[in-house]
Formats: structure tokens, sequence, C-alpha cells
């Protein structure tokens, strides 16, 4: 395997497992070749994780210094843009692909009576064009299901009013084999043409479901007035529609000239990704990190941006897409916020790549300095539950009564956000009889805190125990006894919508489901569930094999394991003779059981 320098090997640690568009860039800033991915970071890192032979991609490899990455939707969204750049750059050592032309289009005509065609030319005379498509095979696929579930002309006629009405067309072949339902005699209406040509477009556009729902209502309708022949077609049409997969996205070419940011936040930072779309087509797509210096709002910090990089990348975009109100206005310029649509799909695409990018920078900062990394985190938590201080030191109890059976709890402990394992302990409840979660909460609390205060060690910033209320408040009481409240924060996680509690609020905290604070505290919650389990299955195992084997004189709790990982049961090891006891346990503890084990027999 080839050395990987130490940047590049950086970055392929953090690309995604998602299509897109890779660049590779020299040393000069250069970019020297643009490829596309169903998965990046598979690709990318073929690059580097083979020897290469061959002159061209070996030179390209080691010319290598810096990666970026687009992520779009689809491999087939990979493909398009991926032509766009290599037209826009040209980089040394791509392929020229061919043009936007030579890739089909979907084309509603503009006409009285639309045909739907595929074609590689767009002619501006106010038809729609849809694509483009990558594949060839998933349009033909698109245009066969159209097919067969409306029945279209496909003549090329000027259907106009006067020349229906004059009758200076007849029917064709494609009537009579009930294709096309014949309006060029009038026989079916333009309203009930243009129905159909609207569920094209929905259709087209992946609005499937709408589309379902409307024929569903008109099967009803057919069966209640008797009509099975018309139903039966419709739900012909359904099934047609349901086993319809694909899934691509695809843009309509009236999206042109466009500029989409969007834009994220944290303490210290802005982020803007600026995506240029020009046909449907993104051409360039870019993320800025802007440090904030004052209490900027988001949107003066959007509109740095937005002047920043239109003036960057020479754009002259008439039109803006934005995530929220702008406060400003610029010379020639519309700022339009998109509440579904293709222009609402650019925006969640430019939002994904900026969520990817802020995870990018977490793990590199992870990577580059690991300290920095958590005491950002223990910042943000501090923040989010209005500590007094960072919770270097967490600690988190778990309850576990499986079947009301051997009641354990579990006390994981967390320092600088990272589970510190030699410190997890422990606790059979000694005090609680039957499942009782209140009160063994609170035997445990007391018992943890109690001997940390009697060996003079320190005390966690935050406990959380895994419940709601009724948790936390037998908690509480602990903390009490001990003197503990005040000088020790506690909070309550409550599993069915993680509910944060604090003491002596009623009112539950939500935090935001993808904050790092939320995220810490589920990982606290969960490791303290399995750490606990695992302890109660070790306990029920112990006691069972307690209450049957190691009664016998010798037999210590290692042979029964060995005796009941065999046998399964006890049953089974009194059946057995002692010739297959002793295969397993040797023949002196075998002789001891078979013996035990007889002699019961013989008394009762």
């Amino acid at each position: 395997m080839p050395e990987i320098k130490e940047n590049i090997a950086a970055i392929l640690k953090l690309l995604p497992d998602n299509p897109g568009v890779y660049q590779y860039f020299d040393k000069t800033g250069k970019i020297i070749y643009v490829g596309k991915a169903k998965n990046l970071k598979k690709r990318v890192s073929s690059y580097f994780n083979k020897k290469h032979e061959y002159g061209k991609l070996l030179y390209l490899v080691a010319s290598i210094v810096d990666i970026q990455y687009i992520v779009v939707d689809t491999e087939f969204d990979a493909l398009l843009l991926e032509n766009n750049l290599i037209k826009k750059y040209q980089p040394r050592y791509n392929v020229m692909l061919k043009d936007d032309k030579t890739y089909p289009w979907l084309c509603i005509k503009n006409e009285r009576f639309p045909r739907v065609f595929a074609t590689r030319r767009l002619v501006k005379d106010g038809s729609q064009y849809f694509g483009p498509y990558a594949s060839v095979k998933m349009m033909n696929t698109l245009l066969e299901l159209v097919n067969k579930l409306f029945r279209l002309r496909n003549c090329n006629y000027d259907l106009s009013d006067h020349n229906v009405k004059a009758g200076k067309y007849k029917v064709c072949l494609e009537y009579h084999i009930k294709n096309c339902k014949g309006p060029c005699q009038a026989f079916q209406t333009e309203e009930d043409y243009n129905d159909t040509i609207a569920h094209i477009k929905d259709i087209i556009r992946g609005n499937i479901s709408s589309v379902i729902r409307q024929l569903k209502q008109q099967m009803n309708q057919f069966a209640e007035n008797l009509d099975y022949e018309q139903a039966q077609m419709l739900k012909e049409k359904l099934e047609y529609l349901e086993n319809y997969q694909s899934k691509s996205a695809v843009v309509s070419p009236t999206v042109e000239n466009v500029d989409v940011f969007s834009f994220t936040q944290d303490d210290k930072c802005g982020y803007v990704n600026m995506l240029k779309v020009m046909s449907g087509s993104i051409v360039q797509a870019y993320t800025v990190e802007l440090k904030k210096k004052l209490e900027e709002t988001p949107q003066e910090l959007l509109q740095l941006a937005i002047t920043e990089l239109r003036a960057r990348f020479n754009s002259d975009a008439s039109e803006i897409i934005v995530p929220f109100e702008m406060e400003v206005e610029m010379k020639n310029v519309t700022f339009f916020i998109p509440q579904r649509g293709d222009k609402k799909k650019l925006l969640e695409l430019s939002e994904r790549n900026l969520e990817y990018y802020q995870k990018e920078k977490e793990k590199r900062e992870l990577l580059v300095d690991p300290e920095r990394h958590s005491k950002r985190i223990l910042h943000t938590i501090m923040k989010d539950l209005h500590l007094k201080d960072e919770p270097v030191h967490m600690e988190c109890f778990d309850n576990s009564n499986i079947q009301g059976t051997n009641p354990v709890s579990a006390c994981v402990v967390f320092k600088n956000a990272k589970p510190s394992k030699k410190d997890y302990r422990h606790f059979n409840i000694k005090t609680v009889e039957g499942p009782d979660d209140f009160a063994s909460m609170e035997e445990v609390i007391y018992r943890r805190y109690k001997r940390l205060l009697d060996e003079n060690q320190s005390l966690p910033q935050l406990i959380v125990v895994d419940g709601g209320k009724g948790q936390l408040s037998s908690a509480v009481g602990s903390l009490e006894k001990l003197n503990l409240i005040g000088k020790v924060a506690i909070i309550g996680i409550a599993k069915r919508l993680e509910e944060i509690y604090f003491p002596g609020d009623s009112l539950p905290l939500y935090l935001n489901k993808k904050t790092e604070t939320l995220r810490v505290i589920q990982q606290m919650r969960d490791e303290a569930h399995r750490f606990g389990i695992t302890h109660h299955r070790k306990r029920r195992e112990k006691s069972t094999i307690k209450t049957e084997l190691t009664e016998i004189e010798g037999i210590s709790d290692a042979t029964a394991k060995k005796l009941l990982q065999k046998f399964k049961s006890v049953k089974k090891i009194k059946e057995c003779s002692q010739d297959e006891l002793i295969e397993v346990v040797g023949n002196a503890k075998g002789k001891i059981v078979f013996d035990y084990f007889k002699s019961e027999k013989k008394s009762t």
C-alpha cells in the first residue's frame, strides 16, 4: 500500500458514505480532477489504497494535496454535477464529457392535447421539460409507466378547436387498440385530457402519493356505481404506480441562474453554504465559515457571506434562495424563501452540505485537538442545562430488576465527556424488597455519595438518573440527607420523549434531537443500561446455578456452569450416565455428581 500524506489521510477518514462529486487540487490550488461516486468514502479512498502501475494515474495521485466534495441525493445527480464541473474547470486529468444536451429530457409539448415524449433538444416554445436524465433506462421506465397508466395521443396533428370541429382527422389504429381516446374526433374532452397531463406532471416530479389518492377515489366511485370494468382498469393503474420504484430527484430547467444560500451557527461561528444553479444544474458549491466578533444576527452574517461569495464567483443571479427573511435589499436581486417544489429541494440540499461540513469540522477537531473538542462539548452541556460549572465529571444511574428478581443498579462515569470505565460501579440492592425502582434509586444514590464523602473523594458536577420525576425525586431525597443539594447538579431523563427533568420543576426541558448535550446524555444512559443488564444477567445465572448444583459438596460454580453449558438443564444432568459426566468435568467431580443424584433418587 502506498504511503498517504498526513492531511489526505485525515480527509479520507472524514468522507461520508453518500453519493457525490469529489475534486482533487494540486499544490497551486488548481482543480486537476473531478469525479463522481455512489459512495464518496469508498471511491476516493480507492485511489490511495492501491498501488498504481500506470503513468497518468500515478502522477495524479502524487499531485493531490487537497480534496473537496459535494454531497448530492443520487448517483444520477452526481453524474450531472460532475459533467457541469468538468466543463467549467476543464481539469487536466479529466476526459471532457459531452454537453448537457446529450442527456435526454421529458417534454410536455405546449399544444392543445399535449404530447409527452423524450427529446435531447430544448426548444423555447413554452413547452415544459423535465430532467435531464443521466440514465436513459430510468427515463424509459418512466415513459413506459406513463403510457401504461394513461391513454395519450402520439400523433403530431394540429388538434386546434377549428380542425377538430371541421372533422379534418380520423381516428387511427391507436384508438382502436385503446392506446388513445380519440381527441382528434372530439371523443375525449380537453378538460379530461388536461387532468391526465396534471397526473403525469405529479408523477414526473415524484409526487406519486397524490395521484394514488385521486385514482383510489375514482376507483371507489366507479365501484359504487357498479361500473366494475372501469374500477378494474383503475385498480391496475394503481398497481403499476405502487410498483414504480424510481426515486431520482428531477429539477425543472426553469430553475436557472439562481443562487442558493443556507445558514447555521454555533456559539463562535456562522456557516454559510452556497449553491450556484444554472438551467437546473449545480455549477458551483462552496461553504464559508464566519468567526463572530460581536453579537451579529444571522441576517448580518448571511448578508456578509452573500456579498463575499457572489463577488468571488462573479454571480449575477437576479434571484437568491434563502432560509429566512433578509433585513436588507440588494440592487437588482430578489430574495425568495421556498416552501415547496424544486427550489425547496435545492435549499434542503444546500442545508445537507452545511450539515456535513459541520460534522467534518467536529471530527477534524477531535483528531487534531481532542482536549479542545471535549472542552467545547462540556461548555455546550453547561449552557444547555444551565449549570454553574462545566461538568468535567458526570455520573449516570440505571436500575435493572427483570421480572422482579435480583435487583441491581449501575453507575457509569464520564470524564471530559468520555466514558471512564475503570470508575464504573455495580450495586446489589440490599434494603428494597421487590421491584421498587424509586426506592432502589434512593438507596443507590445514598450509598454512592455517602462513600465518596467518607473517603474524601471528588464529587461529580452532574448526576443523571434514568427516569422521570419519580426517580429524580427519590435521588434528590438521598442528596438532601447527605446535605449535597446545591453542591451537585442532578437531572432525570425520561425515555419516551427524551424529556429532561430538573428538581422542583414539573415541566421538562426538550433539547434539540441533534444537540451534542442530548447525545452525551443518551450515551451515558445507554451505557448505564448496558452495564446494569450485563451484571444483572450474571447475578441471575449465578443464583440459578447455586440453587441447583452448588449444593453438592465439592462442586464449584465453575463446574456447575460447565455442566449446564453442556447439558442445558439440571433435569438432563440427573439423567446422565457416570461416563457422560466424567467426559465433561473429569473422573472425581463426575463421580461426585453421579453419586449425589443417584442417592437422591434412592431417597425418593
